[in-house]
């Protein structure tokens, strides 16, 4: 067992009045907020911004709790919240509970903002959380990894908000999981934000729920929603490969963050063979396999997989998978995190289960 255990995809929450104290004055009127209303029948705390589809909070720190116990928990507000919401120093002692030496932190309510058809809104509330991640990760960032929010509707001003980012100590950023269906990621307009990261060494992370067309989860029919969430996903990382991104910025760092990993040998093997196949259709010509690029720059993230771990590091490539809590989410086996690594990492070679566990995160961004 890796004594140092670091999860890759962990979640701030953002406390409810954060949006309205940080953002531009001309945006406080239409800032991100959270009401207690009865939605589709559902009592509970709701996170309301215009266009958004109203989600209950405690989704956003319902770990620990039992499937039979999260109908009843989603009704809570931040009355249920971990004092963490709050406080860094608390969110230093639930990770020594879980035996976690470090997280890198996403947003949480910022994901579903991805979906707001003001551009400008969007990047307000962007700047906002971004300023308090850097605030918030500043008390141990070693051990708090802040990652940031970045628009990409106008790409000059994405390219100004991800140096900012850089000179505020955040260590990569979120960006569209499915960028605008008029403007995909292998536009030439987004050049200049690919060279961007890549000189900068921020890796770009490609997270569930952070489509243009909002969040793709309907609570009226969660279980179907859920199942579908990794695929826009999997057509953005297509596209980057076979636009030639990848091929273009071969020291861009992407991660596919909250999607899983076993479909990664199969999403490979069918990239090569689309390409063998079909590439004379369109013109495409790449100077490695689509493969190869994948296995070179693309990170994944999971949390609940653990007979197929094995067979994806080999086929796929153990440097680049990074094992995640999720906390404080729903989805994490938060305060048992190392007990669960614990049961399906035994049999595993040592150095992958190192690098897996903990490793990987770290050479990424740059944990001591």
């Amino acid at each position: 067992m890796a004594t140092k255990i670091i999860s890759a995809d962990s979640h701030f929450v953002e406390p409810p009045s954060m949006w309205a104290e940080r953002i531009e004055r001309k945006f406080r009127d239409r800032a991100p907020h959270t009401e207690r209303a009865t939605v589709n029948g559902r009592d509970g705390e709701y996170f309301i911004c215009e266009n958004i589809t109203p989600i209950p909070v405690a989704g956003f720190f319902g770990s620990g709790k039992s499937a039979e116990e999260l109908p009843e928990h989603s009704k809570r507000g931040f009355d249920a919240a971990p004092k963490s919401v709050w406080e860094p120093a608390e969110r230093l002692k639930e990770q020594d509970r879980d035996g976690v030496s470090a997280e890198a932190l996403y947003t949480s309510m910022g994901m579903l903002l991805f979906g707001l058809n003001d551009g400008e809104l969007r990047s307000a509330c962007f700047r906002a959380f971004n300023d308090y991640a850097a605030e918030y990760c500043s008390y141990n960032p070693n051990r708090l990894i802040g990652l940031g929010t970045v628009e990409l509707e106008d790409v000059g001003e994405g390219v100004k908000e991800l140096q900012r980012c850089a000179k505020l100590g955040l260590r990569g950023v979120l960006i569209w999981g499915a960028p605008p269906e008029d403007k995909p990621y292998g536009h030439r307009d987004y050049d200049p934000f690919w060279a961007a990261a890549q000189d900068l060494d921020l890796p770009l992370s490609l997270h569930i729920l952070t489509g243009r067309r909002g969040s793709g989860v309907t609570f009226q029919n969660i279980l179907r929603s859920y199942m579908s969430l990794p695929h826009t996903i999997q057509i953005s990382f297509a596209e980057l490969v076979l636009s030639g991104v990848l091929e273009r910025f071969p020291r861009l760092k992407f991660v596919s963050a909250e999607n899983d990993i076993s479909w990664l040998p199969h999403f490979c093997y069918r990239l090569d063979h689309a390409y063998d196949r079909l590439r004379h259709f369109e013109g495409v010509n790449l100077k490695l396999t689509p493969s190869e690029y994948m296995r070179r720059q693309v990170w994944a993230t999971f949390q609940f997989e653990t007979s197929n771990v094995g067979f994806t590091a080999a086929e796929y490539n153990p440097d680049k998978l990074m094992w995640s809590s999720d906390y404080p989410h729903t989805d994490s086996p938060w305060p048992n995190s190392r007990e669960f690594i614990q049961s399906w990492t035994s049999k595993m070679d040592e150095s992958n289960r190192a690098k897996i566990t903990g490793g990987n995160a770290a050479s990424l961004y740059h944990v001591n």
